[in-house]
């Protein structure tokens, strides 16, 4: 009876001490968490040692730009992601590497459509070194534009300063920031060496209006910002010219008024808006108006209640017999002679949404001028 009454009076002890309530019948208590020194903040980057007063002014100009710009220059790693036919397991295979800028604090990165084509993820490094997965937001091939996003702290995020590219001069300085063949942060200058060039973006629409540098661009800069004296975006750094695939001197960058005017497009829906009328073509009709000699672009057919239609302009229709006949072939806009769709394409899209345009059409062998609004499509 002892032994029984000793073992009893070690298990209450036990209970007492441990808390192991369930021993007299009570629901147990969880001991509070432990609490912790929260670690203290990141250090703030060293600050950039003073420009030295001996230089020349162009060159402490080009060292305030670059160090400006390089905190919104991005590097972009494009992964594809493949399944080992084998194994069944699931790889990750580098695709390559691209340059991007920060578009605004939202964490948006815009780049070229050619840099993330071939990637299924992609990842963002910042200039801080963090690096961030990123999404595909929107894309616009017929550009060679894409825009991307990153879900990083906003005092991380520092946007480019927008310019205009309208007014850009042959001669002009610009400056080239990216990351050529994977090198961090580089930079180059030239100038405006030519403008109004065009490109082939890729799925074979001409680009237009771009500008032709003499800025050292080489692979891995695709992407990045072509920048003017001041530190603001004038254009897309996006290609060169090279046999062997090295600068040549002589490189290219979309327009940043192309930019600025898709990109919002880009973030909001996720594709640019066509500029147009209301009116469908079709190539083979073409080729076989210029086997015929008609020079223009033939209107296959009129979308119901476009400004098109309520132009009065006619696609084709078939006749007794099945014989086709052709309605309207449009020859010029605003005087300006069209050939190919094309060149209707980028008529429509250089006016853009909201004008009214005079058509030059032709039906049955007679040229008649019809005014008619180009709106998103």
């Amino acid at each position: 009876m002892k032994t029984a009454s000793k073992a009893l009076g070690i298990l209450l002890l036990v209970a007492s001490v441990f808390g192991l309530g369930f021993f007299l019948g009570r629901s147990r208590q969880l001991p509070p968490p432990p609490s912790y020194e929260l670690a203290p903040p990141a250090e703030p980057a060293p600050p950039q040692p003073p420009i030295p007063e001996e230089l020349t002014g162009d060159e402490r100009r080009d060292i305030d730009v670059f160090r400006r710009a390089s905190s919104s220059v991005v590097f972009i790693t494009s992964i594809a992601v493949q399944r080992n036919l084998f194994s069944f397991d699931v790889m990750q295979i580098p695709q390559g590497t691209g340059t991007g800028f920060l578009w605004d604090d939202a964490g948006h990165v815009v780049t070229n459509f050619h840099v993330i084509q071939q990637g299924d993820r992609f990842s963002v490094t910042l200039a801080d070194q963090s690096e961030w997965d990123a999404k595909v937001v929107g894309t616009a091939p017929e550009k060679d534009l894409a825009v991307l996003q990153i879900e990083a702290p906003k005092q991380k995020l520092v946007p480019l300063p927008v310019g205009r590219s309208r007014d850009l001069l042959v001669g002009q300085r610009v400056l080239a920031v990216g990351n050529p063949f994977g090198l961090d942060h580089s930079l180059t200058v030239g100038v405006v060496s030519a403008l109004g060039r065009e490109l082939t973006s890729p799925i074979g629409r001409k680009i237009r209006d771009v500008i032709q540098t003499d800025a050292a661009i080489n692979p891995g800069n695709s992407g990045g910002p072509l920048l003017d004296s001041s530190g603001r975006l004038i254009g897309v750094n996006t290609a060169i010219y090279s046999p062997s695939g090295a600068s040549s001197g002589i490189g290219f960058a979309i327009p940043v008024d192309t930019v600025a005017r898709l990109i919002p497009q880009l973030i909001e829906k996720g594709r640019a808006s066509v500029a147009g009328i209301g009116v469908q073509v079709s190539p083979t009709l073409d080729r076989a108006a210029r086997r015929a000699g008609i020079e223009g672009v033939v209107i296959y057919e009129v979308i119901e209640g476009s400004p098109a239609e309520k132009a009065g302009l006619e696609g084709v229709r078939v006749a007794r017999g099945k014989r086709v006949v052709l309605g309207d072939v449009i020859v010029a806009i605003d005087g300006k002679r069209v050939r190919t769709n094309e060149e209707l394409l980028d008529a429509f899209d250089h006016v853009g949404p909201g004008r009214q345009v005079k058509l030059s059409v032709i039906r049955e062998g007679k040229e008649r001028d019809v005014s008619v609004e180009v709106v998103a499509m």
